[in-house]
């Protein structure tokens, strides 16, 4: 309405005013009158349809190793061959060393404390063997809470810092909801770069609230690799403090007691088995029972890990912690990123990964994401 009345307006200013007085008005308000009539035309034209085009990015990370289990480097793009639900894909190799964004997520928990001395000193190793020069990571603590001790940095000091500011915390470690909180952060990372998540925690989720299932999902859509330094849950379930135990609700008094010995708390410990000193050994057959169902039922790290194309380590002490993030870096500087358009995107729900590297007569071991999910796309070409 309000375009109509400043449209009359423009018309009585142009209609009633003489023209020998008015010329140059005139001549400006004509001007606008053609343009806002060229502007109304072509809005009542009907408009044509729009055409989309959904553009499916898919990389696969490759390692390719010989019979001797040496990295093998220096293949090119058209010595491998990828199959996606057995169709052959165009693929894309960069030859050039592409920068690397890493979350290293660490397990805070109370029962993972006498493991964190040895975790605090991976900061030069982070540095020098796995990021690079061109690399940066993030560090993040958690129990049932997520702590950010460090944002994205290539400085190695702020990875050291961070790294000795974490402290133990609750009993909980919610392994899946540091997933989700480290593939978010990921996601800001520029497309250029290649994203990895490090956790260093047990192979069992204790108190998360998101599921595994979309954690998975969410870590593929982003293009993110998934390694696990493992914490052994035996060790930790045999060196947890445990919960403080509670006050005998029953005075010592209240108890019966042997002849000749004294009321006291101590005695009558000693004598029922009440808050003694003997060792507990339930822990050890659960964790026994846990281990014998872990070969029929995956664990969270052997699902993010294999479905994302990472790899599962374990560490006991130092030294095996070094001998770890050397061959972390080793293994993502010898690393082949394949990345590509499926055309075949009218298949919806999950699509085989299958990478083959000529010659094929040579016993090569080659690893890589199984597959991945997504949506059919009808006009998708």
């Amino acid at each position: 309405m309000l375009f109509w009345e400043w449209f009359r307006t423009c018309l009585s200013c142009c209609v009633e005013k003489p023209a020998t007085k008015r010329k140059r008005p005139i001549k400006v308000h004509t001007r606008l009158l053609a343009v806002f009539s060229a502007a109304l035309l072509a809005a009542q034209e009907p408009q044509g349809p729009t055409f989309t085009q959904v553009v499916t990015n898919v990389v696969a990370p490759v390692i390719v190793k010989d019979a001797d289990g040496a990295y093998v480097n220096g293949l090119e793009a058209r010595d491998f061959t990828l199959l996606d639900n057995g169709k052959p894909q165009d693929i894309r190799l960069d030859v050039s060393f592409i920068p690397i964004s890493m979350v290293v997520a660490v397990q805070a928990s109370s029962n993972a404390e006498v493991f964190l001395p040895t975790i605090k000193k991976i900061g030069p190793l982070l540095e020098g063997l796995v990021l690079g020069q061109q690399g940066e990571a993030a560090i993040v603590a958690f129990d049932h809470r997520m702590q950010v001790k460090q944002e994205f940095t290539s400085d190695g000091r702020l990875f050291k810092t961070a790294l000795e500011s974490i402290k133990a915390g609750s009993s909980n470690h919610s392994m899946i909801d540091a997933v989700f909180h480290a593939t978010r952060m990921l996601r800001s990372r520029p497309t250029t770069h290649r994203r990895v998540m490090l956790l260093i925690a047990e192979t069992r989720d204790k108190g998360s609230e998101g599921r595994m299932r979309e954690a998975l999902l969410e870590a593929q859509y982003s293009n993110i690799i998934i390694y696990t330094v493992n914490i052994n849950r035996l060790l930790t379930s045999l060196t947890d403090k445990g919960q403080p135990p509670r006050w005998d609700p029953i005075p010592p008094a209240g108890r019966p007691r042997v002849a000749s010995t004294p009321q006291t708390p101590t005695a009558t410990a000693q004598m029922t088995g009440l808050q003694g000193n003997s060792m507990n050994f339930t822990p050890l057959f659960v964790e026994i029972f846990r281990q014998t169902k872990a070969i029929f039922f995956d664990n969270p790290a052997e699902v993010f890990t294999k479905y994302t194309g990472g790899r599962e380590y374990s560490f006991i002490n130092s030294s095996t912690m070094d001998r770890v993030m050397t061959d972390l870096g080793e293994e993502l500087h010898s690393q082949y990123l394949l990345s590509y358009n499926p055309n075949n995107q009218v298949e919806g729900g999950w699509h085989d990964i299958k990478v083959e590297v000529s010659p094929k007569s040579r016993n090569y071991d080659i690893r890589t994401r199984p597959g991945y999910w997504m949506a059919s796309v009808p006009n998708a070409q």
